[in-house]
């Protein structure tokens, strides 16, 4: 695993690397947020379960125990409440909670139809049947709450690592490798605007030492024509002091 990008530095590619360092920086903090959120709701699912279960104990006993005294009191009624009963009055009906994005599934105990066995234990223990009845009615609505509670705690739990590792990856592996080639970029930006400044200054001075010959020649060249522009005067200048030769009479 390199630690930058492979990318060619260029000033696209720093906006680019820049663009997308606080696009992760903005996802970090967006992961985060919902870990805590999630974590938050997890503590509080946690903490429900905890006292559903302790009241689940509770519940089963007191349930068996009525379940006992029903029994004590009516006798066997096991066989009239099966042959009563053609469908389930007490249904499950599932719901869906959204905690920041992720689903969680919901159930509760919906009462459909009306009580086939209400006339259950009429003869002799009618009032030990309903108390019994009540409790276990009570056991079934506290373990479907508990299977919600349950099955959200199971998909939070898995929902909160795989979160919890994208948060460590972008903060640890992905924003410090941007980082890293952001720094690579503008190192070789760098050095190449120094290459760039070295290369100009060198044109300049190639220049001036050209501009300095051809001022060389240039001079040289007026000073040859001064000198032959001066020769040629005073030649001129020879011609027309010579004295007049005087006039011969015939």
């Amino acid at each position: 695993m390199t630690d930058r990008l492979n990318i060619f530095p260029s000033r696209a590619a720093m906006t680019f690397m820049k663009a997308r360092l606080k696009g992760a920086q903005k996802g970090h903090s967006l992961l985060k947020k919902k870990a805590d959120a999630l974590m938050l709701r997890f503590r509080q699912i946690l903490g429900k379960i905890i006292e559903a279960k302790t009241m689940m104990g509770d519940v089963m006993r007191e349930a068996s125990f009525s379940l006992a005294e029903a029994a004590y009191s009516a006798g066997d009624f096991s066989l009239g409440v099966l042959q009563n009963v053609d469908k389930a009055q007490t249904k499950v009906r599932s719901k869906k909670d959204n905690v920041a994005g992720v689903t969680l599934p919901l159930f509760e105990c919906v009462a459909d139809g009306t009580d086939t066995y209400e006339l259950t234990g009429l003869s002799r223990g009618g009032q030990q049947v309903a108390h019994c009845k009540e409790m276990f009615g009570k056991a079934v609505t506290l373990l479907v709450e508990l299977a919600s509670l349950q099955t959200s705690f199971i998909t939070l739990d898995e929902v909160i690592k795989i979160t919890n590792r994208r948060v460590n990856a972008i903060e640890h592996v992905i924003i410090p490798r941007i980082e890293r080639t952001i720094q690579y970029i503008t190192t070789e930006l760098d050095e190449r605007e120094r290459e760039e400044f070295y290369r100009l200054k060198k044109i300049q001075e190639k220049k001036k030492k050209i501009r300095a010959i051809e001022d060389a020649v240039r001079a040289k060249y007026i000073q040859d024509q001064i000198d032959r522009e001066g020769v040629a005067t005073e030649a001129r200048n020879l011609l027309k002091e010579t004295d007049k030769d005087p006039d011969i009479l015939f």
